[in-house]
């Protein structure tokens, strides 16, 4: 009947249009559940990683979030590829399109992706954590934030110093706080004619029942070595929980009570000395002001000639 009335054309052309109107909005309500699904399913790794993270006291809070959000972007990338594939879009020009994006951003933010290499690595390999004690090259400070990029540092004097990544991990890492406690040293010298066994007797004396140092391991006090003026001592002593406070607290202790010790004693800490030594057919030493005027010249006669 259509074909007599002559509109089999026009029913079919709409016809199509009513079945790709209704594939499409098929597909876009297909589109929104995958992205629903996405973000229940970040929702589930979120929680699932947390759990893991509670039973396993060394994966860090910071640690945790960054395989977090590894495993977010996983999925959202899964999901965009997903999506663009239902409505047919060929994704290998996008993908050729992306892989010389990559090699330019590659070669022009190298410095940074290295920087993010490294702070990946750094986060697993946990050289240092927050509020750590740290020596990275010249920087000496507590640790106050460690992200993808840098490692922030607080020195002693109050100032923050931000470190990429890339430089941390390939410069020298002093970690004081790791163990929990510190030793600490501090040279003083006694007089070459003292005692030096009483001497370090003393000190070592002298240290204990300080309530700013550990009394185990015991302080020890060994010889170090002959000095200029003075048999140098070494005294080493241990604090916990270190911290720059804590240690000049402790090293001002020990110097305070040591010294006190010693002076009771009568044990002498000498100055820096010189002894200085001339050569005898040189005429020694003179003192300014005091040189000898130069006798006159005589003649053969033994009077005074003219000059």
């Amino acid at each position: 009947m259509l074909v007599l009335w002559g509109v089999a054309t026009e029913v079919a052309e709409a016809w199509d249009q009513i079945g790709g109107t209704v594939g499409k909005g098929f597909k876009f309500v297909l589109a929104l559940v995958v992205v629903a699904s996405a973000y229940i399913a970040n929702g589930f790794a979120k929680r699932a990683i947390d759990r893991f993270a509670e039973g396993h006291e060394t994966i860090t809070e910071h640690q945790s979030e960054i395989v977090y959000r590894v495993s977010q972007l996983t999925v959202w990338i899964g999901t965009i590829a997903v999506i663009l594939g239902m409505w047919e879009v060929d994704l290998s020009g996008l993908l050729v399109g992306a892989g010389f994006l990559g090699i330019v951003v590659g070669m022009a933010a190298r410095q940074t992706l290295g920087a993010l290499l490294a702070g990946f690595v750094l986060m697993f390999s946990r050289p240092f954590e927050i509020g750590d004690w740290v020596e990275i090259d010249d920087e000496k400070g507590i640790v106050t934030d460690i992200s993808i990029v840098n490692t922030r540092i607080q020195t002693f004097a109050g100032e923050y110093v931000m470190i990429p990544n890339d430089i941390v991990s390939g410069r020298k890492i002093v970690n004081k706080s790791r163990k929990g406690r510190l030793r600490i040293e501090v040279e003083v010298g006694v007089d070459y004619e003292a005692d030096v066994e009483r001497a370090a007797d003393v000190a070592k004396e002298a240290m204990k029942g300080l309530d700013e140092i550990l009394s185990v391991p015991t302080p020890q006090v060994v010889l170090k070595e002959f000095g200029d003026s003075a048999v140098v001592l070494s005294l080493r002593f241990w604090i916990d929980k270190p911290s720059a406070r804590r240690q000049w607290r402790a090293r001002t202790a020990v110097i305070e009570s040591v010294k006190a010790a010693f002076d009771s004693e009568g044990i002498k800490i000498p100055f820096p000395q010189r002894e200085l030594t001339g050569r005898e057919e040189s005429g020694g030493f003179e003192l300014a002001g005091e040189r000898s005027a130069p006798e006159p010249a005589t003649d053969g006669r033994g009077g005074v000639g003219d000059e």
